[in-house]
C-alpha cells in the first residue's frame, strides 16, 4: 500500500505511516482494546492495530482503529491483554524439536536408574535389533550419581544388561555428547582399540575399557550405524517421518507464541525439504535457516541455495553454521585454561580453525552470514580473531554471529560491540547451567566471563535470545524469565548484575533477533508495512511480578494476520 502525499508535507506522511492511507479501506483483522507494545521508539505503546493482507496497516488508539472495521473484518477484543511483536526463536533446531517428541524424552529424568528403567520398558516392546533412541539426559541434573562412574557419568553395563538385543543411543541434553550400550557400540564397530577421532573422545575407564560415553565427533561412529539401520526404509516412510517432525515442531512453536525460528544448522537436503513445504503452503512458522556443512561442499553448492523471503517470507537461507567447540556441561567447551573439575582437559576444538576460516571465506564470497557455535573462552576468542580478519577489510554489513557466547574472557567482551559481532545467546541456559558452572570454571572465571548479558549489551553488542530447543524447552517465557531474573530453583540469583531489563529482554526476543537475520525492516516491531506477526499474552510481562511471568500463557499466535494458534477458553 503506497502512502505518498508530498504536497501535504512530512507530518501528514508520518501520520499516514501510522494510521493508514485511507480510513475508507477496511481491515482484514483488528486487535483492539489492548496494551500493544510495538518495540518501536516513535510510538512505543498503542491500544489497537489493523491488518490488511499479511501486513500491519495502522496502529493507534481503539477509537482511531475502529474506522478500519468493516463488515468482513475479524475483530479481537484484547480486553486489556498484552500484544507484542511475534516472538522470534533466535537459535534452535527445528526438526530436532519434532524428533525429540518421537523418541524417549529424558529431559526430566532425575537419576541414571530412571533412564535404565525407561530403556528396559522400551526394549520389552521392541523387536530384536530395533534401535532405541532418546535425548535430554544431563548428569548434573540428577538427584544422585551411581557408584562406579567415570568422569561423573555411569558406565554402559547396567544399560546393556536390560537391552542386550537392542542398540541404544541416548543423546545428552546439549547434543554434544551421547551414551551408547554395548549393542550400539558393536553395531558401530568400535572397541577399546578404536582411536579418538579428531574433535571427539571415546571415554574410557582406568583399564582402558569403553564406558559408553562419547563426546562431540565421537558420536558420529554410532550415528553412522544408526543411519545404516534405516537403509531399509522406503522413500515414502522417510518422507512421512520427516513431515511428522516438521508438524510437531510447528505445533510446539505456535503453542509457545513463536512466529519466526532461526534454525541453527540444517543440511542441504533439509533445506530442499523446507522449500518443498513452503511451496505446498505447509510451513506455518517463518524459518531463517543456517546451512551446516563442510567447506568443500559449501564451495560446490552454496551459490544455489541463497533464498530471501521465499514462500511469502516463510523461508530465508542466507547464513552458514559451524561449531568450533562443544558444550560446557559435557566438558567439550574449548577453554583457555583447564576445567576446574577436570584438570586434564581444556575441552575440544571440534572443527579445525583453518576449516572455520575457509568456511568464512566461502560464505563471504557468496554473500552469506557466518554463524559459529562457540561456548568456551578460547573458542570465542578464536572466532572473534577469525571474524576480525574479515571485518577489517569488509565494507558490507556482515552481521556475523557467535552462537551461545556463553563464556568469554573479559578482554574479549568489548570486541563484540566494537566489531559488530552479534552475541546470539539463550537466557534459559544461564539458570539451567548455573548450578554446575562454578564446578566447571571455578569461582573467578565464572564471575568474570560466564553469561555476561548486560555487560555485552552495555558495550554495544547486539544480544539476541532463544532456547536452543530441543536442548531446552521451546518456551520463550521461561527464557524471558531467566533473562530478567536469573533466579534459580533454590531462590538464589546467578550474577544479578547481568540481568536484562524487561524492555531489553523483549527486544532480545523481537527486534534484535530480526536484526540478526537482516529482517528488521519486515519484522521485530509492530509498525505499519511490516508483517502482521503478533503474539498475545495473558499477562503483561513488562510489569507483573517476577513470579507471575512463568504462569503467563500465550493466547494467540498470529502470523501474516492469520490466527494460527488460539488458546482454548
Amino acid at each position: 500500500m503506497k502512502c505518498i502525499s508530498l504536497h501535504n508535507g512530512v507530518l501528514l506522511l508520518a501520520a499516514l505511516l501510522w494510521f493508514g492511507c485511507s480510513q475508507d479501506e477496511s481491515a482484514r483483522l483488528v486487535l483492539t482494546n489492548g496494551k500493544i507494545v510495538t518495540v518501536d521508539p516513535s510510538l512505543p505503546e498503542a491500544e489497537a492495530l489493523a491488518v490488511s493482507g499479511d501486513t500491519i496497516m495502522a496502529v493507534g488508539t481503539s477509537e482511531e482503529i475502529a474506522a478500519y472495521i468493516g463488515a468482513e473484518t475479524q475483530v479481537i477484543d484484547l480486553g486489556g491483554k498484552l500484544a507484542i511483536p511475534g516472538l522470534i526463536e533466535g537459535h534452535g533446531h527445528y526438526l530436532g524439536i519434532g524428533e525429540a517428541k518421537m523418541i524417549l524424552d529424558l529431559a526430566n529424568t532425575k537419576s541414571w536408574e530412571e533412564i535404565v528403567a525407561m530403556v528396559e520398558a522400551a526394549a520389552l516392546d521392541a523387536e530384536p535389533g530395533e534401535w532405541i533412541t532418546g535425548r535430554g539426559w544431563h548428569q548434573e541434573k540428577w538427584d544422585s550419581i551411581p557408584a562406579g562412574t567415570v568422569e561423573g557419568v555411569p558406565t554402559h553395563h547396567s544399560l546393556s544388561e536390560v537391552s542386550p538385543d537392542n542398540p541404544v543411543f541416548l543423546r545428552h541434553a546439549s547434543g554434544h555428547a551421547a551414551f551408547a550400550n554395548q549393542a550400539a557400540m558393536n553395531a558401530a564397530g568400535i572397541s577399546p582399540e578404536t582411536p579418538n577421532p579428531a574433535g571427539g573422545e571415546l571415554v574410557r575407564d582406568l583399564r582402558g575399557e569403553l564406558t559408553g560415553l562419547m563426546r562431540e565427533t565421537a558420536e558420529y561412529f554410532v550415528e553412522a550405524a544408526l543411519e545404516k539401520s534405516r537403509e531399509g526404509m522406503s522413500a515414502a516412510e522417510l518422507d512421512e517421518e520427516r513431515r511428522t517432525m516438521a508438524r510437531l515442531a510447528a505445533e510446539e512453536a505456535l503453542t509457545h507464541g513463536i512466529t519466526s525460528f532461526h534454525d541453527a544448522g540444517a543440511g542441504f537436503s533439509t533445506v530442499d525439504f523446507f522449500r518443498e513445504l513452503a511451496d505446498e503452503g505447509s510451513l506455518p512458522v517463518r524459518l531463517y535457516v543456517m546451512i551446516r556443512s563442510n567447506s568443500t561442499e559449501l564451495s560446490e553448492r552454496l551459490a544455489d541455495y541463497r533464498m530471501i523471503g521465499y514462500g511469502n517470507h516463510h523461508l530465508t537461507v542466507r547464513s552458514v553454521k559451524r561449531s568450533i567447540d562443544g558444550a560446557l556441561g559435557s566438558h567439550g567447551a574449548w577453554l583457555l585454561e583447564p576445567y576446574a573439575d577436570m584438570p586434564s582437559s581444556s575441552g575440544l576444538e571440534t572443527v579445525a580453525v583453518e576449516e572455520v576460516h575457509a568456511t568464512a571465506e566461502i560464505a563471504k564470497a557468496h554473500g552469506f552470514q557466518v554463524n559459529v557455535h562457540a561456548i568456551g573462552d578460547r573458542a570465542n576468542r578464536v572466532v572473534l580473531d577469525i571474524y576480525e580478519s574479515f571485518y577489517g577489510t569488509a565494507e558490507e554489513d556482515l552481521r556475523w554471529r557467535i552462537e551461545h557466547s556463553q563464556h568469554i574472557h573479559p578482554d574479549d567482551i568489548p570486541r563484540f560491540g566494537s566489531l559488530g559481532v552479534i552475541a546470539a545467546m539463550q537466557g534459559v541456559h544461564a539458570i539451567s547451567d548455573a548450578p554446575w558452572v562454578y564446578r566447571r570454571l571455578g569461582e573467578e572465571r565464572a564471575a568474570s566471563g560466564a553469561y555476561r548479558w548486560q555487560t555485552l549489551w552495555q558495550t554495544g553488542a547486539v544480544v539476541t535470545n532463544g532456547t536452543d530447543a530441543p536442548v531446552e524447552a521451546i518456551d520463550p517465557l521461561a527464557s524471558y524469565h531467566a533473562t530478567v531474573t536469573r533466579r534459580l530453583a533454590d531462590g538464589s540469583v546467578f550474577f544479578p548484575e547481568e540481568r536484562l531489563s524487561r524492555e531489553q529482554a523483549l527486544q532480545s526476543y523481537t527486534i534484535n533477533n530480526a536484526y540478526a537475520a537482516f529482517e528488521e525492516e519486515i519484522k521485530g516491531s509492530l509498525v505499519p508495512g511490516k508483517l502482521a506477526d503478533i503474539t498475545v499474552l495473558s499477562k503483561d510481562i513488562l510489569t507483573i511480578p517476577d513470579e507471575e511471568i512463568l504462569s503467563t500463557e500465550v493466547l494467540y499466535t498470529i502470523i501474516g494476520g492469520n490466527i494460527l494458534y488460539q488458546r482454548d477458553p
